[in-house]
């Protein structure tokens, strides 16, 4: 578990280090950063991050793999588009075999 001062920050630097070609969840960060049941914070760290440089929001998605948050980018179709380029296979706004492509912070960064 990874915890500072400004949860908001500790989103971005878990986000940051999501490789390309993976993605993770909401739930995931939260639980990562101590917060089991945080989620929707993380959410809303997202909802102020979608535009800040070099942070791949792109790559953080619902429990699901469903591009929740897709109409926060430039254009609906921005989220997946960069998935893709990325080799996610997007189809309906859902990541296609979810555990494929699933980063787990916990795993991941201990």
């Amino acid at each position: 578990m990874k915890q500072g001062n400004d949860f908001f920050t500790d989103v971005y630097d878990v986000v940051r280090q999501i490789p390309p070609g993976r993605a993770t969840s909401y739930g995931a960060i939260a639980a990562y950063l101590g917060s089991k049941r945080g989620a929707r914070m993380v959410g809303w760290a997202m909802s102020s991050g979608y535009t800040e440089h070099g942070l791949p929001a792109h790559r953080v998605v619902n429990k699901q793999g469903e591009l929740s948050a897709r109409h926060l980018f430039e254009t609906p179709t921005i989220m997946q588009e960069r998935l893709e380029s990325e080799g996610v296979e997007v189809e309906d706004g859902r990541i296609q075999h979810w555990e494929k492509y699933f980063w787990d912070p916990e795993k991941e960064l201990g």
